[in-house]
């Protein structure tokens, strides 16, 4: 089966530092990423703040393109199509943004907000795309007298519904998901995330989840990417990775998680420090300076990914570790 949405050794780099006394850098925001991502499935994007995770959702929905590297959309590749081609693949993904309560248009009704995508790819007349509009408000769990309501009518969770919602008036087969929980209420996460699952299973949706939220992502995930200063630490199965995680990255990120359990939280050590400048990163493993099992050789050789037991891992030392 093809892929949905590939990645090969995705890389996006930025200059950053200007002036008379800082000189010009290279910032490696997202630097050697692969995965696939089938239809149906789940990829959790996970990691700290400044790890790549926004940057690489840009790249996936077409709104950067990667310095290095490929992006394929449905087999085709993304980087050297014409504007045409963009324009066809660019509708085949969309997304869904972290804050409901800032992307949503607060001058436009629910019922306008759903019908734009439509009218700006002259799908339908206006009746028709209204009746598109108020089907897939049905389907977000939304009732059809909120149609000519405007967003500040709406709670954090229903808005969340309405961006949803807006995603899917295309008809997509991917969805990027940029922390599409993290604003609302604890009560209010589970029934966006089941929303989100039900739909998947209606509509054979993949999804990209970018998330800071463990706990979150083992709710909704088959796969989980944890990235490091912009490089891949560890990809595996929920499962697996859950069950036994391979990175000393990933087993802090695990210990961080708040838990009811106190031999979870003896268990493990949580991350200390912070990360590397992405201006001028480590010579060797990035994680060296925060790991508690780093060596001489972390500090000078940096860890590829390789497989072990099932994990992708980028750790010298991932098989005693597991």
């Amino acid at each position: 089966m093809t892929p949905l949405l590939e990645a090969r050794d995705l890389r996006r780099f930025y200059k950053a530092g200007s002036g008379l006394f800082v000189p010009r850098g290279t910032v490696r925001a997202v630097d050697g990423v692969s995965f696939t991502l089938a239809p149906g499935r789940t990829l959790a994007i996970v990691g700290e703040s400044g790890s790549g995770k926004s940057t690489l959702a840009r790249m996936a929905t077409l709104m950067e393109p990667p310095s290095e590297g490929e992006l394929l959309l449905d087999g085709a590749p993304t980087a050297a199509a014409d504007a045409r081609t963009r324009r066809r693949l660019r509708l085949s993904v969309q997304m869904v943004f972290q804050n409901p309560y800032g992307s949503l248009n607060p001058r436009k009704t629910v019922g306008a907000i759903l019908m734009e995508p439509l009218a700006i790819n002259r799908r339908g007349d206006r009746a028709a795309r209204a009746a598109a509009a108020r089907a897939m408000m049905a389907k977000v769990g939304l009732r059809e007298e909120q149609f000519g309501r405007y967003p500040h009518m709406f709670s954090g969770g229903q808005r969340q519904r309405i961006a949803i919602a807006r995603a899917l008036m295309l008809n997509p087969r991917v969805v990027v998901a940029d922390e599409p929980v993290s604003a609302l209420d604890v009560s209010i996460q589970a029934q966006v995330l089941n929303l989100m699952m039900d739909l998947q299973d209606q509509f054979g949706l993949a999804y990209l989840f970018i998330s800071h939220d463990l706990s979150v992502v083992r709710h909704i995930a088959h796969e989980v990417l944890v990235l490091y200063l912009g490089r891949p630490a560890e990809q595996a199965p929920k499962e697996m990775l859950f069950a036994r995680p391979r990175h000393p990255y990933t087993q802090a990120l695990l210990a961080a998680t708040p838990s009811v359990d106190a031999q979870h939280r003896l268990a493990r050590a949580a991350v200390k420090g912070e990360l590397p400048s992405p201006l001028d990163p480590p010579p060797g493993c990035a994680f060296a300076s925060r790991c508690p099992h780093a060596t001489a050789r972390c500090t000078q050789q940096r860890p590829e990914l390789r497989a072990v037991e099932g994990h992708l891992v980028a750790c010298h030392y991932a098989e005693m570790l597991g």
